[in-house]
């Protein structure tokens, strides 16, 4: 299933991920449409794929060793060279938004890389007020559930690309 609508003022669309290889293609082709300045926030319940799907967005941007990509749960972020320098966050050890501004969240934001935000529902009051949203739902051991919210004329652009 996919289907793009407008929620509210808020443009949603929906895809339904049969496996690791869909999550992986969709991932790239994010990436590949990524500019400078994305902030891309990830949803979901732990190992609902939030670091797959980052993975691949770093291989459309880019990056030489994609299996260097992993969690950066235990330094909080991670920097890749790419097409576009790839910051990569997680925030699950974070106790709030303060916390995560704590770390100049907000300089990599207003920079020229692409910020990729794991656990972004932690810390969602630090987040830029235009991003990418995107919340993936578990369905089974295989398929997932992909809820990808554009907030900002930017970004509802590029999800009218991606749908």
């Amino acid at each position: 299933m996919r289907y793009l609508c407008l929620c509210g003022e808020i443009l949603v669309l929906t895809l339904d991920i049969p496996d690791l290889a869909a999550t992986e293609a969709f991932g790239r082709r994010l990436g590949a449409l990524l500019f400078p300045g994305a902030v891309v926030a990830l949803v979901g319940q732990l190992g609902a794929g939030k670091t797959h799907l980052t993975r691949a967005v770093a291989e459309g941007l880019g990056v030489r060793t994609p299996a260097a990509v992993n969690s950066p749960t235990f330094v909080l972020i991670q920097e890749y060279p790419a097409r576009l320098p790839i910051y990569h966050f997680d925030a699950y050890r974070l106790s709030g938004s303060r916390e995560f501004a704590e770390l100049g969240a907000d300089e990599y934001f207003r920079g020229a890389g692409v910020c990729l935000v794991e656990w972004a529902d932690k810390v969602g009051a630090a987040l830029p007020a235009e991003h990418l949203r995107i919340e993936i739902e578990t369905v089974d051991e295989n398929r997932r559930r992909f809820r990808i919210h554009a907030l900002g004329e930017m970004y509802e652009s590029l999800l009218s690309r991606i749908a």
